[in-house]
């Protein structure tokens, strides 16, 4: 067999990479959020804020990173793929994770005011949708949260 094996490291793997293109975000002064989308034990889509770089409202690194996997996979559906992401979904972002489907979704730092994965509301498995996503919470946690503090720190001084 040649997949490879997914064990509870990996989480900590993968909240890597997406704590790397947060830290893009930081340097291009952007919210540093970022997110990579993982199939069958692979990283198919990275991306990071890019709000202002774009300048639009809906770039996002979830809604970067979806896009990307959608043409990697060549298809919108991507119930065999799992995102991580350094800060909980908003509810943009979670209605598009829940309208291709990943099956699960993992994150650092929660978002009180406006995650929409349990915090503020949760989107991510709302019984009445079509999809509802396996949630894993506060993966790395503390360095995806010293990033977000750092980035607003340096806005305020």
């Amino acid at each position: 067999m040649n997949e490879p094996i997914i064990d509870l490291q990996s989480d900590h793997f993968f909240m890597g990479e997406a704590l790397r293109q947060a830290k893009r975000a930081h340097e291009a002064g952007e919210v540093p959020v970022g997110a990579v989308i993982v199939r069958a034990g692979r990283i198919i889509a990275r991306a990071f804020n890019q709000v202002e770089l774009l300048k639009d409202a809906t770039a996002h690194a979830e809604m970067l990173a979806v896009t990307q996997a959608e043409e990697a996979a060549g298809d919108w559906r991507l119930a065999d793929c799992a995102m991580y992401v350094t800060k909980e979904p908003c509810p943009m972002c979670a209605g598009a994770i829940v309208h291709v489907r990943l099956s699960r979704v993992v994150f650092g730092a929660s978002d009180s005011k406006a995650g929409a994965a349990g915090s503020a509301l949760n989107l991510l498995q709302f019984p009445g949708l079509n999809h509802q996503c396996e949630l894993t919470r506060g993966v790395r946690e503390e360095e995806c949260r010293a990033l977000l503090r750092s980035f607003f720190l340096s806005l305020r001084q």
